[in-house]
């Protein structure tokens, strides 16, 4: 099994789609990853996608199951199957890391951001199956539940979209712990280099803003 690059009409119109061991495309996943870029994902995203669904479909056929079997409990072993994947290339990372070697090279496993994002992905996908009619026979099987954590802020805070962000408070049911990171600032010479690219003086001006104020875009515009 394997993910196949696929170059279309336009020079940057890229997509993907995953193959068999006979190399003959997955047609649901195909399906998927069509709709997907219907709705403008760049490729980017669909890239991760397709590597997530990769696994899962891998980790269907060693566990000899369907996606139509795929169900809640699986969801715990499909977990513990992705803390023993070795991630793809290399990564500038600020937390620690499980380094481990395999076939005598160094490697680290999958990030739990990266754990995290698989399951997103193959919660999506079945969405996808539901509103597409291919998965009728229960709920998705990577549950949600509400987040009570989320409930506990004030009233008094105002979304940056207004009402349009109040959704009801949700995670997976099934998740890594991961680390909140600080964002980091810029240095002097990114900041010089950001001001010199920008040509018009309204563009400096709502930069330098933004950086001596401490403005988010948002706060900016409103």
């Amino acid at each position: 099994m394997r993910v196949h690059r696929i170059q279309l009409s336009h020079e940057h119109d890229i997509s993907f789609e995953l193959l068999d061991e006979n190399d003959q495309p997955i047609p649901v996943v195909s399906g998927f990853m069509r709709q997907l870029r219907a709705r403008g994902y760049s490729p980017n995203t669909l890239s991760a996608y397709v590597f997530d669904l990769l696994h899962f479909m891998t980790f269907l056929q060693e566990q000899q199951l369907t996606y139509q079997e795929f169900t809640p409990p699986h969801a715990l072993l499909f977990l513990e199957y992705l803390t023993t994947l070795p991630r793809r290339g290399h990564a500038r990372r600020l937390g620690l890391v499980l380094c481990t070697t395999e076939h005598g090279q160094a490697t680290t496993r999958l990030s739990p951001a990266t754990i995290n994002r698989t399951f997103a992905s193959v919660s999506s996908f079945y969405e996808y199956l539901i509103l597409s009619g291919q998965f009728t026979e229960r709920e998705n099987p990577i549950q949600k539940v509400e987040d009570h954590a989320l409930e506990r802020v004030s009233e008094r805070h105002q979304p940056f979209m207004g009402r349009a962000s109040r959704q009801q408070p949700i995670r997976r049911a099934v998740r890594v712990k991961t680390v909140q990171r600080v964002p980091r600032p810029m240095d002097d010479e990114q900041v010089n280099h950001l001001l010199a690219s920008l040509q018009l003086k309204r563009d400096k001006a709502m930069l330098l803003l933004m950086l001596h104020g401490g403005l988010r875009p948002g706060d900016y515009i409103g």
